[in-house]
């Protein structure tokens, strides 16, 4: 049996929950725009932008690679989570299971939190973990927090 996991981990956020959940949920288009230095491209596979189901195909740089990845995602409007839930692309070779859930949590007027879990399982115990698409992940949301409260 192949070895799973999940991480989690909180990143602070200015501005307000709801702010920074409508980005995530509705708005992925915009992130070669505003973090394109992680995102190169976000194009709606099946499905409209801000639907619960829709498939969407991420063209991404992760560790200085090129990657694509093609995942539903599931909404959830009431806790503010958006899970973004692996299909196909570079990420799935390695893992069987790959699931990124972003709930953002209200801390305060002006700021919340993003909690983040990542749910994997890899396909072959001879994968290192994907310690590295967490880190990616985090770095995301953080860089994005400029351009949330710009907005």
């Amino acid at each position: 049996m192949a070895t799973s996991g999940t991480y989690v981990t909180e990143v602070p956020l200015k501005g307000s929950a709801e702010k920074h959940y409508q980005r995530w949920r509705n708005e992925n288009h915009v992130c070669p725009d505003t973090i394109g230095h992680h995102i190169q491209s976000v194009t709606i596979h099946d499905g409209e932008w801000d639907s619960h189901g829709a498939t969407k195909i991420w063209n991404y740089t992760c560790d200085g690679k090129q990657e694509v990845l093609k995942e539903r995602r599931e909404i959830d409007d009431e806790k503010k989570t958006v899970t973004f839930r692996g299909l196909e692309g570079h990420v799935m070779e390695l893992l069987k299971v790959y699931d990124t859930i972003f709930q953002f949590i209200p801390k305060s007027e002006d700021g919340c939190v993003c909690k983040i879990t990542m749910t994997w399982e890899k396909g072959n115990d001879e994968f290192p973990e994907p310690s590295h698409y967490m880190k990616f992940v985090k770095g995301m949301v953080t860089d994005m927090d400029h351009h949330v409260i710009k907005a």
